[in-house]
């Protein structure tokens, strides 16, 4: 429950100042919006990651600055009642989980905080109406996608994968995961492993060259078929038909091997081109009622129950008629373009990546669905045009789903000029999402209903929502 101690407890000395390396110690009494606890010490906040409201910790500090300055949790004093023992034993170390130590009913208590603190403060609104968060039926085993980096060590064995340790690039070797689909557990240990075999080359990042960046691995949770592929820097992977079609008959539920080619210097994972080495390029899985194809370089939720919870929440708020045009923005492959589409007269769907584009309309194809309409390119450009195409209605509903940076101003700017009836937009930043709503409802055009908070991803800080705003009329 604690971090590793020297064997002397740290004693703090009467006259600590605040400067680098000074040990001081204080309670912890808010989050931030990463994730790391806050607490004062003589009305200077100090940022302590591994902390949580309630602890009393002894802390040393570091990147100080005049008003404020992180900290290194040395003990844990006195433990909040909300920190419990982390289910992984390398949670102290491994980057991929910030919240593994904090209660799971807690959790959501900061989650809705953040969200809540987020419209008050950036988005100016008074008392916004924050739903409790919608918690996860499994807290821990839901991830369906995970990527790993890959990376050579002097150790043995040296082929190493997992989650980078906090605050650096060295990975923390990993036969397992308590956050990923635990179908992928024997993938991911027995992959390790043929790598190390094989003797392929890894790629390092210092130097930029070596062939294996990152592996990544997909889960269809409701059909249980996976994916397998392997990011590489350069083709040098001899013998890889001949391994990927074993891993094909190692694991009955492997459908598909590709090979992702990423040369480019940068930390950006995936690149642009993607080549399936055996069986096939994409797993099937069912959600809201529809099949989908799902390819490893196509975007999906990670926690594939949550976001049928999210496409239920979405469908019972609008009380569709089946008369609506409806327009989804950043649609991507169709997750929740293709749910909706059932319920209304006419879907148009906007995404800026082609082949999203392909498997959305591959996807409607599958399933029946015609009354869509899907156009590629940027939102903010394509937006103007759907509507305000001559001739035709204005959509009645617009959905939007951006990436964290949040929309475009142009997006809210149009928004707010063609007036659609009501508009969703869902959320994975609560910082983007209280600055576009202010836009949106600052003026008196737009009222904010509600805010559901939707937990996609337990055991860290992240938290997806979903705003209803109808127009005043």
């Amino acid at each position: 429950m604690t971090k590793s101690l020297p064997s002397m407890t740290p004693q703090v000395p009467e006259c600590t100042q605040w400067r680098q390396g000074e040990l001081v110690e204080l309670l912890v009494t808010d989050m931030s919006k990463d994730g790391d606890g806050v607490g004062r010490w003589q009305n200077r906040v100090v940022f302590v990651p591994d902390s949580v409201c309630g602890d009393r910790v002894l802390v040393r500090l570091v990147h100080v600055k005049h008003e404020y300055a992180y900290g290194q949790l040395c003990q844990i004093m006195l433990p909040s009642p909300h920190r419990i023992r982390p289910p992984c034993f390398v949670a102290d170390k491994c980057g991929g989980c910030q919240w593994q130590h904090i209660q799971y009913s807690h959790q959501l208590v900061i989650k809705q905080n953040q969200i809540r603190e987020a419209l008050t403060r950036i988005g100016g609104l008074n008392n916004p109406p924050v739903e409790p968060v919608l918690a996860a039926p499994h807290p821990l085993s839901y991830r369906n996608k995970v990527t790993y980096p890959v990376t050579d060590s002097s150790e043995v064995p040296h082929v190493r994968i997992g989650y980078y340790q906090k605050g650096s690039h060295h990975v923390i070797n990993l036969n397992q995961c308590p956050i990923q689909d635990e179908r992928l557990n024997p993938l991911l240990a027995g992959v390790k492993q043929d790598i190390q075999q094989r003797g392929w080359s890894i790629y390092q990042e210092s130097e930029h060259r070596g062939t294996i960046r990152h592996l990544c691995l997909r889960i269809g949770r409701r059909t249980g078929e996976m994916l397998l592929a392997l990011i590489i820097h350069d083709y040098e992977l001899p013998q890889i038909q001949e391994q990927a079609q074993q891993w094909l008959n190692q694991y009955p539920n492997l459908v598909g091997v590709c090979l992702n080619y990423n040369p480019q210097r940068t930390n950006r994972i995936l690149g642009h081109a993607t080549h399936c080495v055996a069986g096939r390029s994409y797993l099937k899985e069912f959600l809201g009622g529809c099949l989908f194809h799902v390819s490893i370089d196509h975007f999906f939720q990670v926690y594939t129950e949550q976001a049928e919870a999210l496409v239920n929440l979405v469908i019972d708020d609008l009380t569709l008629t089946g008369r609506e045009i409806l327009l989804d923005a950043y649609c991507g492959i169709g997750t929740l373009s293709l749910p909706l589409a059932k319920r209304v007269r006419k879907l148009i769907g906007l995404e800026v990546q082609e082949s999203s584009i392909q498997q959305a309309k591959e996807n409607a194809r599958l399933n029946g669905i015609e009354n869509l309409q899907f156009f590629t390119g940027k939102v903010e450009e394509q937006l103007l045009s759907c509507l305000g195409q001559q001739g035709e209605p204005c959509p009645d509903i617009v959905l939007l789903d951006p990436p964290r940076k949040g929309c475009d101003q142009k997006v809210t700017e149009c928004l707010l000029h063609h007036r659609p009836n009501r508009i969703v937009y869902i959320s994975c930043q609560p910082t983007t999402l209280a600055r576009d709503l202010k836009q949106l409802c600052g003026g008196g055009l737009y009222r904010l209903n509600r805010v559901q908070p939707i937990d996609f991803f337990p055991q860290t800080h992240h938290v997806e929502s979903v705003a209803f705003l109808s127009r005043n009329y």
